[in-house]
């Protein structure tokens, strides 16, 4: 990957960061909880969101070592489960749109790049969509993950009967032990997965 590709799979990934973290924000506002709105986070601004080590430097450092996967944060948008009109299932919801909203843009530029006229396949185009295309599979499938920090654990939590209250504290208790395993163990082996998404959608 040259330079200039690198600076441009950089600036995409910001943003879909962004999108993803104002994503949080907007479902939580709509359900009564403001405090992400009234923090200054509902903004498309990305320095109201990046983390510098964690969105700037830990995926440039990633990409320029040609790691075989690039990973970033940014810094979770705040909300009060308290405050949300829906008490069971409100925080699954938020925590669904951060994903949700990566998979939207997945699937629109996808389309683009499905129906891109043959007259602009022979430019750069199509590489740079994909990446936009690819960088958002990879943020929506890697943040499902029912592992706390990642947003697929309040799905899990939301949905898991009461029953299952030892695996629940399990995950709160080990969460990051079992967040950086999974990250170094099994979410290379998720990549096939995100290769058939886009398939799909692209053709």
């Amino acid at each position: 990957m040259g330079i200039l590709e690198g600076v441009f799979v950089a600036v995409v990934f910001i943003y879909s960061v962004v999108v993803h973290e104002v994503s949080h924000g907007i479902v939580a506002n709509s359900l009564g909880d403001d405090t992400a709105k009234n923090a200054g986070r509902l903004t498309l601004n990305p320095l109201k969101h990046l983390d510098m080590f964690g969105s700037v430097i830990l995926p440039l450092l990633l990409i320029l070592a040609r790691s075989s996967f690039v990973f970033g944060y940014a810094k979770p948008v705040p909300h009060n489960p308290a405050n949300l009109t829906d008490l069971k299932f409100g925080s699954a919801k938020v925590a669904l749109a951060g994903p949700a909203s990566n998979l939207v843009l997945a699937v629109l530029f996808g389309l683009f790049l499905r129906f891109l006229p043959s007259s602009l396949e022979s430019t750069a185009l199509p590489l740079l969509i994909s990446f936009i295309v690819r960088i958002n599979l990879l943020l929506a499938i890697f943040n499902l993950a029912p592992i706390p920090p990642l947003d697929g654990h309040w799905l899990l939590l939301a949905f898991l009967p009461n029953r299952f209250a030892a695996l629940k504290l399990f995950l709160m208790r080990y969460g990051l032990v079992l967040f950086f395993i999974f990250l170094i163990f099994i979410f290379p082996f998720v990549y096939p997965l995100i290769n058939l998404i886009f398939r799909l959608i692209v053709g």
